[in-house]
């Protein structure tokens, strides 16, 4: 007897960044701990083929799998929350939709019929979909839809749901994460804006079957009514979920509120008994760290208008994170531009890096920012504060040190001066060919690479092993 899949759709009400990343990965750890087989896939709205060509201010981290897909953020807290490895077919983008579709007509794969947005489009969304199910021989398939509904680019998404939940309803759930606001001038949590959410994904032909509230504290029973009373939902069905301190609590919150319970038994499935054991435990460790450590982040992406976007650095705050909660510590984490340390931040902006346990410079392209991330690579040397560099803020500590300590005054990388006489990182043979051609999206080297550790180094010490497998982003 074949397999018969069940899915799960998550989609955003009202605005955008309103944790439904956090819910799918939340949603599909709770079927794991129920010992289920489970995987998630992200689609994003954008035209772009992956995520490689954004902007980190504009998007967010570019998150690169094993098999070198560069792809969104979310697709790292799937990992996290479920300790798995995704694939490219977990991953999907409009362009590479259209871009498949066209590719099909181009070959005569429809027949010489005229392939039109409706259906072909969603279509292709679908057995994208079932692909990836099948692959991961997956019991539950979590899709995220990016973006919100009632914008224009995630329609066909929202079209792919409508036609699988018509073809299996007892197969398809759909959750609608929305978000409820506490103006605070009025004093009173709002349900309007939710309402509205639901009755624009009504109009796409579909009912949620499930409400995340999400809000600043948690739903009172008559918010809770209004919703169920004006968006055609039980209260049952109807999830709270406040802020919390840390992501890693929200699948302990959720299960307070039997959403595993609830979404087993619309999917019919016949599900274990929740083990959130180890998950508990871990949780405990990161809020109860005996000590704090400090942490300064110095990059340069950190710049939204007058906001600070820290999501950019996702996957490093959160190995952080993680890491801090494994050694028993509380970590604070603070950013700070390094461009802050350019031009007028002199030595007084230097100084205030003393207070710091430990300076991390994480990735990143261009010249832009880089005086200050090199007078701070110094400055953490000469005063001896624990310095972690991850590519490029490894390259820069090795310019710093070939200038400073060698006497190599020149010494750059043939990314930010490829003129100079003292170059210590060049381009890869093998990238040359793609700088000169203007190839940029996906050419870089990535993916999962193993390296080979020196035995009596830092590096051994730390991994204890000789072989590791890290995932690569660059040109250099």
């Amino acid at each position: 007897m074949t397999k018969k899949h069940k899915y799960i759709f998550v989609t955003g009400g009202v605005m955008s960044g309103v944790g439904k990343g956090i819910t799918t990965s939340a949603i599909a750890k709770l079927l794991q701990a129920r010992g289920l087989v489970v995987t998630v896939l992200k689609i994003d709205p954008y035209i772009n083929i992956d995520a490689g060509t954004m902007n980190p201010t504009e998007h967010g981290e570019v998150f690169v799998l094993d098999d070198g897909d560069e792809c969104d953020q979310d697709m790292g807290n799937y990992e996290r929350f479920l300790n798995i490895s995704l694939s490219r077919i977990n991953y999907m983008t409009t362009g590479r939709v259209y871009q498949e579709v066209i590719r099909r007509e181009r070959s005569l794969a429809y027949g010489g019929k005229n392939v039109e947005v409706v259906p072909d489009i969603p279509k292709e969304v679908i057995r994208r979909i079932k692909k990836a199910s099948v692959e991961a021989k997956a019991d539950v398939t979590v899709i995220e839809i990016g973006g919100t509904i009632g914008e224009y680019q995630n329609i066909i998404f929202l079209e792919a749901a409508r036609m699988m939940k018509i073809d299996g309803p007892d197969d398809v759930v759909v959750v609608m994460v929305s978000y409820l606001p506490l103006p605070s001038k009025v004093g009173e949590m709002k349900t309007k804006p939710t309402q509205y959410a639901s009755r624009t994904l009504n109009s796409a032909g579909i009912q949620a079957d499930i409400i995340v509230a999400r809000s600043e504290f948690p739903l009172d029973k008559k918010r809770k009514y209004k919703i169920a009373t004006f968006c055609n939902i039980v209260q049952e069905r109807i999830i709270s979920a406040p802020d919390v301190d840390s992501v890693y609590e929200v699948p302990l919150n959720f299960e307070k509120d039997k959403l595993g319970d609830i979404l087993c038994h619309i999917l019919q499935l016949k599900c274990g008994r929740t083990n959130l054991s180890n998950w508990r435990r871990f949780v405990t460790k990161l809020k109860n760290g005996k000590s704090e450590v400090k942490i300064a982040l110095v990059g340069k992406y950190f710049d939204s208008g007058d906001f600070v976007l820290s999501d950019v650095y996702i996957s490093v705050i959160q190995a952080l994170k993680v890491a801090a909660a494994v050694a028993g510590v509380k970590v604070d984490i603070q950013y700070r531009n390094s461009k802050e340390f350019e031009n007028g931040g002199g030595l007084k902006q230097l100084k205030s890096l003393k207070q710091y346990d430990g300076i991390l410079v994480p990735g990143g392209f261009g010249k832009t920012g880089i005086v200050g991330k090199l007078r701070v690579i110094e400055y953490a040397r000469v005063n001896k504060i624990p310095y972690f560099g991850i590519c490029y803020g490894l390259q820069l500590a090795m310019v710093e040190f070939a200038r400073n300590v060698l006497g190599l005054k020149k010494a750059s990388t043939e990314e930010i001066d490829p003129e100079s006489k003292d170059l210590i990182v060049g381009v890869m043979d093998d990238q040359k060919k793609y700088l000169k051609g203007g190839q940029y999206g996906g050419t870089m080297r990535l993916g999962a690479y193993p390296a080979k550790i020196k035995k009596g180094t830092i590096a051994f010490k730390a991994y204890k092993t000789e072989i590791v497998s890290e995932r690569h982003r660059h040109r250099y």
